[in-house]
């Protein structure tokens, strides 16, 4: 059931919703988050089907807000909200309403997102694009528990990066993380096999890819050694080499589906360690909406310390890891400040999974 509302109201909204549930037979909300979608027309209808997708696991009310740009001072000097209410079938499993804003009201989006929001229920905000440098002090970020970027899809990812460490509040968290969970639970399971020390590691993939910064900074930080990092062609991360006192450990992936795990003494194995679409990864962000201290310690960790070219610039703590040290990856640490560190990167407009 889809209803259209043009120059409309907050208000109106509310009741176009009151109404359509009863139209369908479901007077009650059964809602369990308000997930609130900050994009532009071009990518709007990619992160409305992810978020449906989400959906079917966690029920909530999306609410998307498209600022508009008006051409014209005129156009500009005059507030218009348009709106889409979908229920039903046209919303999967939970609410959806489409906000257009214009002119003066573009800059008061907070104002016509508050009214909408689920009583007593968590707040989500997600930036699939164009994300504000400081996610917490954005006018519609104050409103969320918590704020999921993508840096993936920033023109310049990796000073993207950087800025979300400078700016990191509890409730921040970001896609590119989440795309490295299956290689983080892969690799504190390979450690959890052997008894040995790790000496030093290298993580590869391809260029401007934050997943691979992050992964690299989460290993120096939990193993205190130093990491290299290394370019491929991709897709994404293809490679995690760990030398330890009791041979390698590789966990390779050329082609973005299967991988090969590799553990000195035993026989390689074959995983599956594909790529995942946006809507998983937004699955898996709204599981847990308790800030993430995993990924602000490894965001923090700093890109400067770590080398492209030689593993030199890791801390100088005495290397004294074993498997214990990975295998517990959500131990809450003290973040420690992170230095800027900037790289040109081309401009890319979608997020890559």
């Amino acid at each position: 059931m889809k209803t259209d509302l043009t120059d409309t109201t907050s208000s109106k909204i509310n009741k176009a919703l009151v109404l359509g549930r009863r139209a369908i037979g479901t007077p009650a909300v059964g809602m369990v988050l308000t997930l609130v979608i900050v994009t532009d027309e071009e990518n709007a209808y990619d992160a409305l089907k992810a978020a449906n997708e989400a959906s079917r696991e966690h029920p909530s009310r999306t609410l998307v807000v498209i600022k508009r740009v008006s051409r014209s001072p005129r156009d500009r000097a005059k507030a218009r909200l348009d709106a889409e209410v979908r229920l039903g079938a046209d919303a999967s499993t939970g609410e959806t309403v489409v906000l257009r804003l214009y002119g003066e009201v573009v800059d008061h989006a907070q104002s016509v997102v508050l009214p909408l929001l689920l009583p007593d229920a968590p707040v989500v905000v997600w930036w699939p694009v164009n994300a504000p440098s400081d996610p917490a002090n954005d006018p519609l970020g104050a409103l969320a528990q918590r704020r999921v970027t993508d840096t993936y899809a920033a023109e310049q990812p990796i000073q993207e990066l950087t800025a979300r460490a400078d700016a990191y509040t509890p409730g921040d968290t970001d896609l590119s993380w989440t795309r490295i969970t299956p290689w983080r639970s892969m690799l504190a399971a390979a450690l959890d096999q052997v008894v040995c020390e790790v000496t030093s590691a290298e993580v590869e993939g391809e260029e401007f890819n934050p997943s691979v910064e992050l992964l690299a900074m989460w290993l120096a930080d939990r193993l205190k050694v130093p990491v290299r990092r290394s370019k491929s062609a991709g897709p994404g991360l293809t490679s995690v080499r760990m030398e330890t006192s009791s041979g390698p450990i590789v966990l390779d992936r050329p082609d973005g589906s299967l991988a090969t795990l590799s553990i000195e003494g035993q026989p390689d194995r074959a995983v599956a360690l594909k790529r995942r679409e946006t809507a998983e990864l937004i699955a898996e962000e709204l599981r847990r909406l308790d800030p993430d201290d995993t990924y602000a310690t490894a965001l923090r960790f700093g890109l400067e310390r770590l080398d492209e070219e030689a593993a030199t610039t890791a801390p100088e703590n005495v290397v004294d890891t074993v498997a214990e040290t990975v295998v517990d990856t959500v131990v809450e640490s003290a973040p420690a400040p992170a230095k800027p560190a900037a790289k040109k990167a081309p401009a890319k407009k979608a997020a890559a999974k």
